[in-house]
């Protein structure tokens, strides 16, 4: 590593070669850390991180303290520095996030190549006792040759994928998106189906390729007379890419609005994104939500859904609704909550009838769905009652929460860090709801604070920087009788 030696040597070159390797793997585990956060996408880390300062104290800053201490023949006082300040800082960080580094195959790899770039420079200089390379270059290397190995292996896997599906000649693909909901959807169906067929469904929020291909290659059962699949997307081809590679025969395209618009910049943009789910050489059928605009050159199978729904009705009890079918009207109830869910459920209503399965059976399989985890559902603990929709991010979705809370005769509180990646009018139009109804409100993370705090007026208002403290918090705030409504989630490093 570039090293102008200290005239004192201080330090030996074997000790110093051995604080290269922990300050080299300080910077490596910061910088995986955010890569993992976004995707292992370097220009989302430089672009998209909403806590940039981070990047300048844990990364940049040190690196430059190297080197001009390195420049000056002081490294001697940096390495004093690194062990008794800026290590137990950087501990300490990580210790406080929601979310750090999982030791992944990938992850292993690329320390895996980075230790052997760092032995190799290491080696010659303690051989030749000169120096043979830079953090930078270590860095750069290993990171290079990684996503070049991850690169090679994915395309290994996609094709062992890719064969699966083709031997699987009773499988039946159903391709799910949404800006959101789609994992609701999701769910939903597989509930409704599973009555019926051998049903799989990608687990949790997994909506990339990656995720796909390695739940295909994991965990697809090769009797599975469905998969349902959900596609999320960053970028424009991100759906079509998963969408070519699945060829589905069944499409849902769920409420189409405003999410991610940081991302995509206009919502004509995201509109079309969606609809790359169509590209399809297997589509028997697509239902588009109803609201949705509709693009021109549809393929012949795709089409608005054909129930209409009237008479919602939601309650903290549950939900009812009707829904024209075939020129008649049938009800529906579910334990599930939220109006917006009608339209989910409808959804899979609409094509588990294609499918086959008969209305009777369908409306008996929709009385007994269970609400997905983090998304509206309902608990009582401690004589507390507990709305977890954390998970739901959109503002048409906390608006529903918010409105199913104002039922509750006691005492209301809500934790939320706002709408993260929408817009200022979004989260002013979300704390002006909030303010008619809840008498305290816990605002978490920094983001949205300001806006928050400047337009709720009436609730007490709690701001909670550090979500470690979140716990004695709500032991302070809460009593017996309240209601808790956790509305969105936000990690700590947004």
């Amino acid at each position: 590593m570039i090293r102008f030696r200290d005239g004192g040597r201080a330090l030996s070159s074997v000790w110093l070669i051995a604080l290269d390797y922990v300050f080299l793997f300080v910077l490596a585990y910061y910088l995986m850390n955010n890569l993992q956060w976004y995707n292992y996408s370097l220009y989302r880390v430089l672009t998209k991180h909403h806590k940039r300062s981070w990047h300048l104290f844990y990364f940049v800053f040190p690196l430059i303290a190297y080197g001009f201490s390195a420049y000056m023949g002081w490294v001697t006082y940096f390495y004093f520095a690194l062990i008794g300040l800026y290590l137990p800082i950087f501990v300490y960080w990580i210790l406080r996030l929601d979310k750090p580094l999982k030791w992944t195959g990938r992850v292993w790899r690329f320390f895996g190549i980075l230790a052997l770039f760092a032995s190799v420079d290491a080696g010659l200089e303690l051989v030749y006792g000169e120096v043979f390379g830079s953090f930078v270059m270590a860095l750069g290397f290993a990171l290079l040759c990684s996503d070049l190995s991850e690169m090679m292996l994915f395309n290994r896997y996609k094709k062992l994928a890719r064969e699966k599906i083709a031997s699987m000649t009773q499988l039946k693909i159903i391709l799910i998106t949404a800006s959101y909901g789609k994992t609701s959807i999701k769910n939903y169906l597989y509930q409704i189906l599973k009555a019926r067929f051998r049903v799989q469904a990608t687990p949790r929020s997994v909506n990339t390729l990656k995720g796909i291909v390695a739940d295909i290659n994991t965990n697809l059962d090769l009797q599975s007379d469905f998969y349902i699949v959900e596609a999320g997307a960053r970028q424009r081809g991100d759906i079509a890419e998963i969408a070519e590679f699945l060829n589905p025969q069944f499409v849902i395209i769920g409420k189409i609005g405003p999410q991610h618009l940081e991302y995509f910049k206009s919502l004509d943009q995201i509109v079309e994104t969606k609809f790359e789910a169509l590209r399809s050489s297997r589509l028997k059928c697509a239902l588009i939500e109803r609201s949705n605009p509709m693009p021109e050159n549809l393929p012949r199978y795709a089409d608005r859904a054909k129930g209409e729904i009237d008479r919602i009705s939601s309650t903290l009890q549950g939900t009812k609704f009707d829904m024209l079918l075939e020129g008649e009207w049938y009800q529906f109830e579910t334990k599930v909550l939220g109006s917006f869910n009608a339209h989910n459920i409808a959804l899979c209503i609409e094509m588990a009838q294609k499918i086959g399965l008969n209305l009777n059976e369908i409306a008996n399989r929709v009385r007994r769905l269970e609400s997905v985890e983090h998304r509206l559902s309902k608990s009582e603990v401690g004589g507390k009652v507990i709305l977890d929709d954390s998970f739901n991010g959109n503002l048409e979705g906390m608006k529903e929460a918010i409105k199913i809370s104002s039922e509750h005769q006691g005492r209301k509180v809500i934790v939320t860090p706002g709408i993260i990646e929408s817009t200022d009018e979004m989260n002013v139009c979300l704390a002006q709801e909030i303010d008619k109804v809840f008498d305290v409100v816990i605002i978490t993370g920094e983001l949205n604070a300001k806006i928050l705090s400047q337009e709720i007026k009436h609730a007490k208002k709690i701001l909670l920087k550090d979500k470690d403290a979140m716990e004695n918090t709500l032991k302070a705030s809460l009593k017996e009788g309240d209601l808790v409504l956790f509305a969105n989630d936000a990690p700590s490093y947004i």
